[in-house]
């Protein structure tokens, strides 16, 4: 194989890897941003994430039917958000604690339920073949992309213009920015929160459905690999901005398609340190965007990270 082949092989191995390792981080920062958005931080959705990887594979599997598991996987990451959202109005009760603890809880349930379905095999979601033009393997598999990676891509556009454009969209920008405020407009800011953060375990539970319906296409206890909490990061890095988040996935899921890109060109010398770039890159955003000074340009002026 030539340099140059060598090369074009990693940055098509690069790109679709890109589009297929993003799409989880896509769906978890977007709905994280929803809930930011509205005043309130829930580090649970990295439980979220795996039991709707979990309940989306065990309903594949039980019902033949991918979308099937989608539909559930999103219902169950529904139910984590509603119930993050309603303890944590009760008084004196922490956002990121709970958090924390609804995120052991749910990767908790997710390995005990979901033990039995670890070996089956469930049907995988659709990808459409964009690089059917090309007689090139390589071309064809870094072009074949999954539905729900353009429903991420179309949902951050829509989100983007409804937080600037819709009633809904500035009443969860109001409850973030001044709890007291939005109480003077009439608005009732607990029910504000916990419907965005239900609407946030929703799209969570479905980027879980992705990990274990498509890439990687199975379910195990390792499927997350942290991946819930580095949204987090990614939504703080792409200043709660919907599109941005957009961006910051496609960064991220690059980051994490690199160790396999040089491996499938025959790099073995040290390609595994290529594999610890998504978590050397959250470590770097949290660095800097960090300030003791300052709160975070772009920050709900009621997030608790921002005080």
């Amino acid at each position: 194989m030539s340099d140059g082949l060598g090369i074009w092989t990693v940055l098509l191995a690069v790109v679709g890897g890109a589009i297929r390792v993003s799409t989880p981080f896509l769906f978890v920062s977007l709905g994280e941003t929803i809930t930011e958005r509205s005043g309130r931080i829930n580090l649970g959705l990295e439980g979220t994430l795996v039991f709707g990887a979990m309940s989306a594979y065990a309903t594949a599997v039980m019902s033949g039917s991918p979308w099937a598991g989608v539909a559930v996987a999103g219902l169950a990451g529904g139910a984590f958000g509603l119930l993050h959202g309603y303890v944590c109005q009760l008084p004196r009760v922490n956002d990121v604690a709970i958090g924390i603890a609804l995120m052991l809880f749910g990767s908790g349930l997710a390995f005990f339920l979901g033990k039995p379905f670890i070996q089956p095999s469930a049907p995988p979601l659709p990808a459409i073949p964009f690089g059917f033009w090309s007689d090139l393997p390589q071309v064809q598999a870094a072009l074949r992309v999954n539905v729900l990676f353009l429903v991420g891509a179309a949902l951050s556009v829509f989100l983007w213009w409804a937080f600037r454009n819709t009633k809904a969209g500035l009443i969860v920008r109001v409850a973030g920015d001044s709890a007291d405020a939005a109480r003077a407009m009439g608005y009732d800011v607990d029910r504000i929160r916990l419907y965005a953060t239900g609407a946030g375990g929703v799209l969570a539970g479905i980027g879980g459905a992705y990990l274990s319906l498509y890439y990687p296409g199975s379910w195990n206890e390792g499927i997350s690999s942290g991946q819930g909490l580095m949204a987090v990061a990614l939504v703080i890095f792409a200043r709660w901005n919907p599109l941005a988040c957009f961006g910051a996935a496609l960064l991220f899921g690059g980051a994490g398609a690199l160790g396999p890109a040089l491996q499938s060109v025959g790099v073995s010398q040290g390609y595994y340190l290529y594999y610890a770039a998504p978590y050397v890159l959250t470590l770097a955003l949290l660095i800097l965007t960090s300030s003791p000074n300052r709160a975070l340009a772009g920050a709900p002026g009621e997030l608790s990270l921002s005080k």
